[in-house]
């Protein structure tokens, strides 16, 4: 009764309480959609796809992810679908329908143009392949006044010319000049690279990649290298042309970052130490140095 008299001698609180009931109920509606909606509490650990292919990711999608395909490569021998690299990595929490972007082999090469590399130096040309989807194979010295620079470029054994439509991913080889025949280049440190970094790295400073060894390895794409010969030493310098043999391992990037850490130049194996400074750490100062990177 009491109540009664109170809400008609002051029915404004009645309509007042009505309106905060029914403000709380909305309210508790919209954080239920909310929860819902974000999927609060439910993530998922995003495994690590790369090297697997992505007809297995299609079929076998628990967590309903929305893959997307940024690009895809061709690379010859290699299977067509592989997927190369992924984002988010693997090991990422994720809540389901999450957009997965992934780049793969393509199953087939689409045609590329062979840019102007004549005049290039190695690793201008080196540069302008890779920008084209070509990949920098062999150098070949020849005689030439002019030292460290592109002549032609061939792919089997046959000449190609700049503007021609060859197949993406195709090898071109570079015929370069030998100048005074005095070009000398120091190896660069490819320990913990992935093959296709490492023959960038090396092609780059006017090497050649020797023999790869992938003896127990399970992903080559993921690889990285463990050795090379000839080894780093950041200060002994090899002719153009020289040949580098590389050994890869299975590796994650603590096991990169644990290998380049623990890097130790062998001073036995420096063979010019009246070498001109090119800037590069000295073996010395990379031994005195626990914070070097690479």
């Amino acid at each position: 009764m009491a109540k009664e008299k109170f809400f008609k001698r002051y029915p404004w609180a009645l309509h007042l309480l009505l309106m905060l009931g029914v403000s709380l109920v909305v309210l508790m509606l919209v954080f239920m959609v909310i929860r819902i909606y974000a999927r609060q509490g439910e993530e998922y650990e995003l495994p690590d796809m790369v090297g697997s292919n992505i007809a297995e990711l299609q079929a076998n999608n628990p967590i309903g992810l929305d893959i997307v395909v940024l690009d895809s490569v061709y690379r010859p021998g290699q299977e067509g679908g592989r997927i190369l690299t992924q984002d988010p990595k693997g090991g990422t929490m994720v809540k389901k329908g999450r957009k997965l972007y992934i780049t793969m082999t393509a199953f087939s090469p689409e045609d590329a143009v062979l840019p102007e590399l004549a005049g290039l130096t190695v690793r201008q040309a080196v540069n302008e392949l890779l920008a084209a989807g070509l990949l920098p194979g062999k150098l070949s010295f020849v005689e030439d006044p002019y030292k460290n620079n592109v002549i032609e470029q061939t792919s089997k054994g046959k000449t190609l010319y700049a503007g021609q439509q060859i197949a993406r991913g195709t090898l071109v080889d570079l015929v370069v000049g030998l100048g005074d025949g005095t070009g000398r280049s120091v190896v660069p440190f490819v320990i913990g690279k992935t093959s296709d970094r490492a023959r960038r790295d090396l092609l780059s400073a006017s090497l050649n990649v020797g023999r790869e060894h992938y003896s127990g390895v399970k992903n080559r794409l993921t690889a990285v290298v463990c050795r090379q010969e000839p080894d780093y030493t950041g200060v002994s310098k090899y002719p153009y042309g020289t040949s580098v043999e590389l050994w890869y391992i299975d590796a994650d990037a603590t096991d990169v970052e644990r290998m380049v850490r623990e890097f130790q130049v062998d001073s036995s194996k420096i063979e010019d130490p009246d070498f001109i400074d090119d800037g590069r750490p000295t073996p010395e100062q990379l031994e005195e140095r626990e914070d070097w990177s690479w």
